[in-house]
This record gives C-alpha cells, sequence and structure tokens, in this order.
C-alpha cells in the first residue's frame, strides 16, 4: 500500500520539479498559462468527468453532505488561528478548506479502495470543486456577482457536467475522447507552473507551509468523524470519506490565487509542502481504514 501511496504523489513533485528547473534557466509567463489553464483545460476537465462517469449520485447524498460539511467546516474551525496568529484568511483559508480530490483523490481512492470506490470518489470531486468556485471565489472576491460567477468556464462547465450526468444523456465517444485530451493537458500543467512559482517563495514561508501541512488534514478529520455516525454511511463510503477529509490542498488554490493576486508566493508554499506531509499523512490514514475494517 505504501508503495501505490508513493506512485501517486511522487509524480506531483516530478513534474513540479520539472517546473523549477525550467524557470531557473527561462523565465516563462506562468501567468499567461494559468488563464489558459482555466478558461480552457480545467473546464474541459471537469465536464468530462461528470459527464463519462455514470454514477449514481441519488445514493450519495449523505456522502455528498459530509463532504460540504469537512469543506466549509474546515474554514470555520481555522478562522479563529488566522486571527490568532495574524494570518491573511484569504491566502490561508482556501487552501485548507478545497482539498486535492481530483487529481490525488481521484487515483489514490481507486488504487485503495478499487473500482467501486470510483463513485464515490466522483462525487467527492464534484463536490469539492463546486464549492471552490462557488464559496472560494467569493472568499477571494465577494464583490463578484452571482451572474457573473457563474459566466466563469469551470463553473459552467461543472453545472452543464452535472445536467448531462442526471439527465442520463450519453454523449458520443468521439467528443468525450477531444474533451478527456483537453482536460488531461490541465494536472501536469498546474504542476508545473507550481514548480516555476516555487523559485519565487521566501524562505520565510515555510513555516506557513508546515502550518497547513498539519492544520489541513487534522481539520478535515476532526469534521469527517462526527458526519460518519451522524449520517450512517456505508463502509466504503465511510473509507472514501476518511481520505478525502485527509487529502492536501489542490494545486488549483496556487491557480486560482496567482489569478486574483492573492499572495500567491505564500498559496505555493501551502500547497507543497501540504502535499510533501502527505507523504507521511496518507499512509497513517489508510492504515487506520483498513484496520478498522469497514468493508
Amino acid at each position: 500500500m505504501i508503495g501505490q501511496i508513493l506512485s501517486t504523489l511522487l509524480p506531483v513533485f516530478l513534474i513540479a520539479g520539472c517546473g523549477a528547473l525550467y524557470g531557473r534557466f527561462r523565465t516563462p509567463d506562468i501567468r499567461g498559462l494559468n488563464v489558459l489553464n482555466m478558461e480552457l483545460f480545467v473546464p474541459m476537465l471537469i465536464f468530462a468527468v461528470l459527464a463519462d462517469q455514470k454514477a449514481p449520485l441519488q445514493d450519495y447524498a449523505g456522502l455528498a453532505l459530509a463532504a460540504t460539511v469537512v469543506v466549509l467546516g474546515s474554514g470555520v474551525i481555522l478562522y479563529p488561528l488566522t486571527r490568532l496568529l495574524n494570518l491573511n484568511p484569504k491566502t490561508f483559508l482556501p487552501p485548507m478548506m478545497f482539498n486535492n480530490s481530483g487529481n490525488m483523490g481521484l487515483p489514490l481512492l481507486v488504487l485503495a479502495f478499487g473500482e467501486a470506490a470510483l463513485p464515490a470518489a466522483v462525487v467527492l470531486f464534484i463536490v469539492e470543486m463546486l464549492l471552490h468556485f462557488s464559496v472560494g471565489l467569493h472568499m477571494l472576491d465577494p464583490h463578484t456577482s452571482i451572474i457573473q460567477r457563474l459566466r466563469l468556464p469551470v463553473v459552467f462547465a461543472s453545472i452543464a457536467g452535472l445536467t448531462v450526468n442526471l439527465g442520463g444523456v450519453m454523449l458520443p465517444d468521439w467528443l468525450l475522447q477531444t474533451l478527456n485530451m483537453l482536460g488531461e493537458v490541465c494536472i501536469p500543467l498546474m504542476l508545473f507552473t507550481l514548480g516555476v512559482r516555487m523559485l519565487d517563495v521566501d524562505f520565510s514561508d515555510w513555516k506557513l507551509g508546515m502550518l497547513g501541512a498539519i492544520a489541513c488534514p487534522l481539520s478535515g478529520l476532526l469534521l469527517a468523524w462526527p458526519m460518519i455516525y451522524l449520517l450512517d454511511l456505508p463502509g466504503l463510503q465511510v473509507a472514501a470519506l476518511w481520505v478525502f477529509a485527509a487529502l492536501p490542498p489542490a494545486v488549483l488554490n496556487y491557480m486560482v490565487a496567482e489569478q486574483y493576486q492573492q499572495e500567491p508566493h505564500k498559496v505555493a508554499s501551502l500547497v507543497l509542502l501540504s502535499n510533501l506531509g502527505s507523504l507521511i499523512v496518507m499512509p497513517i490514514v489508510l492504515g487506520l481504514v483498513f484496520a478498522a475494517d469497514y468493508f
């Protein structure tokens, strides 16, 4: 199991390392790359996942509710910490709330629990993504109107993908293949630009990154525990929720911070060091899940 976890996590750091190496000798326009990613490749990925995965979403309402509590509750319980340590809530809280449920959560859940976990993984991904581009963007820019937010490519893609999924619409294979090919560009591009950005990180930011590496999984796990008992979730959904709650911040937090100029160098530290910390956290959480024998 440790080998499987490492095989999932190590590519994250290798691709980011390639970005850092390239950025050392070149000066790529990462802001332009991030805009392209946010407006084209990420929406394509979201729509393709939601439209192509025919998960019975109605059977996962309890899991979706629990995931919502984990995401939003993390911001609530960690807000006093930002006041105590004089941290900018707009910089610290979004990475603590919106985790890596896409490019880490999806493959990790399938590796750990098999193909049977795929519907739960997709539902968790949907919840996190929709909250990120509704509540998360409101946190960074509360003056943006609802109409403007709905016009964002990522939000429109989420709504369209859910409509196709819930409506049982079968898209032609050639269209799904095209969308998947475009969408698959976004994850390595996210990681690559993150590596470039890490060259600008101040050494003092490592303390903030270490704080995030502890606070992110701890807050998620504390919130997941009561939800499991209150909602009486099935065993596989319980296991998926534990893993979801312990995931590190999504790389997308850095891209959004870059787009909104919300201290992206600090967000990069939170993302990278928290993902590094997951090399320790995830084996522990998975070991406890298997020991609890939820299956």
